[in-house]
């Protein structure tokens, strides 16, 4: 790792901290006149329908519980403002040791969960210019050496990555539902003495194995989200259809 285990400050968090942490961010970046942010924007950015995944059903007492024990941890500041609502910023450049990139990308992470890199890079060039794969790995590999960003499947086509801030038993199942691959961090880019035909075979049927199941995990995970929209979609025009026969 980058750094040495006494400047590490961040440490792994509960679901309802990692969605409000990374909404803070988000929104700072994404409109930053309407940040810090009140506890009422918190909750809607918590709980908004876009860019979210798994979607959540927060109410006011989950977010400020989310914002303590942030708080303690030193993660997250609330801000003295003219005496209206208090508002709160985050504090993660500091806590998560990383640059203006490095946070863009883990905010994705973190309101999404694991993706592939494809998905990731267009993603996070919403809130920083990142303008293609290769201008995203060096990102990746930076998080990576730093303890934040985990490799879920090879490298490769429809790689899929994610932060390292879930909770031990998350963690887990995340892995087993992309087959149980773990990979520390990508290959390296040498190319490396040419093996014999024999030795090569069985190596490579196992990356293509779990690139496959890389590829049907991310499948599988973008039809439930536009399972998920579709639905409320139908929700709100049979709501506005029904606010009009009345």
């Amino acid at each position: 790792m980058n750094e040495s285990e006494s400047d590490i400050k961040w440490q792994t968090l509960e679901r309802h901290d990692r969605r409000v942490v990374g909404v803070l961010v988000e929104k700072a970046k994404t409109t930053p006149d309407n940040y810090p942010l009140t506890l009422n924007s918190l909750l809607n950015g918590a709980n908004q329908k876009s860019n979210r995944y798994p979607q959540m059903q927060l109410d006011e007492e989950h977010v400020f519980d989310a914002l303590e024990r942030l708080r303690k941890l030193g993660a997250v500041a609330e801000v003295q403002g003219d005496g209206r609502a208090p508002k709160f910023r985050h504090l993660l450049y500091d806590w998560l040791g990383v640059d203006k990139f490095e946070l863009a990308v883990m905010a994705e992470l973190l309101l999404r969960g694991a993706q592939t890199i494809g998905e990731l890079r267009g993603r996070a060039a919403r809130m920083e210019p990142i303008a293609g794969i290769s201008e995203l790995r060096p990102i990746l590999d930076s998080l990576n050496g730093k303890g934040l960003l985990l490799y879920l499947t090879p490298p490769g086509r429809g790689c899929i990555v994610t932060h390292s801030l879930y909770q031990e038993q998350e963690l887990e199942k995340l892995r087993a539902e992309h087959g149980n691959v773990h990979v520390e961090a990508p290959a390296p880019t040498a190319k490396p003495p040419t093996p014999s035909v024999a030795s090569n075979t069985a190596p490579t049927d196992n990356n293509e194995i779990a690139l496959l199941r890389a590829e049907v995990a991310a499948l599988r995970k973008e039809l439930k989200e536009m399972i998920w929209k579709i639905r409320v979609d139908v929700d709100e025009l049979q709501s506005h259809v029904g606010m009009e026969r009345d």
